[in-house]
């Protein structure tokens, strides 16, 4: 078995030194599985790994009856389109990726099987014809609860019960249901919304600048895949403007944010697998039902909380998955 470091190493370098013909000789002789990081293998590490195990514990055993070939966008969403383009040049059998890379693969192709893990709004997004029914040739696992938004909203106000002001991170180019979730969660609360917009990297830097000149006093961060690849930049703006945030997703919390609630992504990549195997074995993605979440985290970083000089409420932590100190 091979080691976390030595396991990036391989998938790092598998993309760059893999030639598209190379790849199409093995990919004769074995089923193929086309897999998308959104973002970097030392980002996606875990996510891979459970995927990969799943698939394995369901029968597809990588270099023995399956080829998985791992692409990387780096956070760069200009390289979904070039990544989607060579796994229909290379004939995979199926596509296995992130919710913000959909769009691209389905511009691509309307044949391949495309598998997303933890996409927020399918339907909203165009993915899908509805949940029950997919319709085409994409399906996969829903970031969708009807409280999560609430849920968040009422954590954050219970670390910061004095908050007059909360901030909202947004991607304004991308569909954002969360968004509308918070305004009007916020709105029957009675609390005040700023919304920050960032679209790139750059921006992100800009949109904390507002928050500090706005004095906001707490911050929620919607799921979006930029965010998701660029968490370890948020994180690290917001604990330097010193202000409490919630994130959707563990990583950040491991990353050093505050607090996370939401779906399990890392057991959205384990479902994925085991999609992937049936799409492998003959199924068709129009007969496989969108997956709703079933496992949900609150994570909380007590040494990010101590920086911040907030306390912790026990009645937060008792409720907690899991606590980092």
């Amino acid at each position: 078995m091979i080691g976390r470091r030595e396991f990036i190493t391989l998938l790092g370098g598998t993309a760059a030194a893999w030639p598209v013909g190379t790849r199409a000789q093995q990919a004769s002789k074995l089923p193929t599985i086309g897999f998308l990081g959104v973002g970097s293998p030392s980002t996606q590490f875990s996510w891979f790994a459970a995927f990969n195990h799943r698939l394995h514990e369901v029968g597809w055993i990588d270099g023995r009856s399956v080829a998985i070939v791992p692409r990387w966008a780096e956070g760069r969403n200009e390289r979904f389109a070039e990544i989607a383009a060579e796994f229909v040049a290379l004939k995979v059998n199926v596509i296995v990726t992130g919710g913000g890379a959909v769009l691209a693969l389905m511009q691509a192709t309307s044949t391949i099987p495309i598998v997303f893990a933890l996409a927020n709004d399918p339907v909203a997004s165009g993915y899908v014809r509805s949940l029950a029914r997919p319709g085409g040739n994409v399906t996969g696992l829903s970031g969708q609860s009807t409280d999560l938004i609430g849920k968040r909203l009422e954590m954050l106000r219970e670390l910061q019960p004095k908050a007059g002001k909360i901030a909202m991170l947004v991607n304004p180019k991308s569909l954002n249901p969360d968004a509308k979730e918070v305004q009007e969660a916020a709105r029957a609360l009675g609390q005040s919304v700023h919304v920050l917009d960032a679209a790139s990297e750059g921006e992100l830097d800009i949109a904390f600048r507002s928050l500090a000149q706005e004095r906001d006093d707490a911050l929620i961060v919607v799921s979006n895949p930029l965010f998701t690849s660029r968490r370890e930049q948020i994180v690290t703006l917001a604990n330097y403007q010193r202000i409490p945030a919630i994130y959707p997703l563990r990583e950040y919390v491991t990353s050093g944010g505050l607090v996370s609630y939401g779906a399990s992504i890392k057991d959205a990549y384990r479902q994925s697998g085991v999609y992937a195997g049936r799409l492998l074995k003959g199924a068709k993605p129009a007969d496989l039902p969108v997956m709703q979440p079933t496992k949900f985290e609150l994570v909380i970083n007590l040494k990010t909380a101590k920086a911040l000089g907030i306390a912790v409420p026990p009645t937060l932590l008792a409720r907690a998955d899991e606590v980092i100190e």
